[in-house]
């Protein structure tokens, strides 16, 4: 299973990502170990998370979440993707 996952960062920007491992990888964030952009935002808090069945339908919701305005991420996250 892959995940699609939004975090909502302490400045309110929004974060998107994908991973094989959710709970491993939202650790990591929280940690501070999992990329340079939460790093600096910490705390973040998980917004809104989609499973797939293959990485590669992960990771094309992925490239067409973040093509979205934030206005439309925030309406998405809200309403599902």
């Amino acid at each position: 299973m892959f995940y699609v996952y939004v975090l909502k960062c302490r400045d309110g920007s929004l974060y998107t990502g994908y991973t094989n491992d959710l709970k491993k990888r939202l650790s990591m964030h929280k940690e501070g170990k999992a990329s340079k952009y939460t790093r600096s935002r910490l705390p973040v808090e998980l917004v809104a998370k989609w499973s797939f069945a293959t990485k590669s339908e992960a990771m094309k919701h992925e490239i067409s979440f973040k093509s979205l305005t934030r206005e439309a991420k925030i309406a998405t996250v809200r309403n599902g993707f």
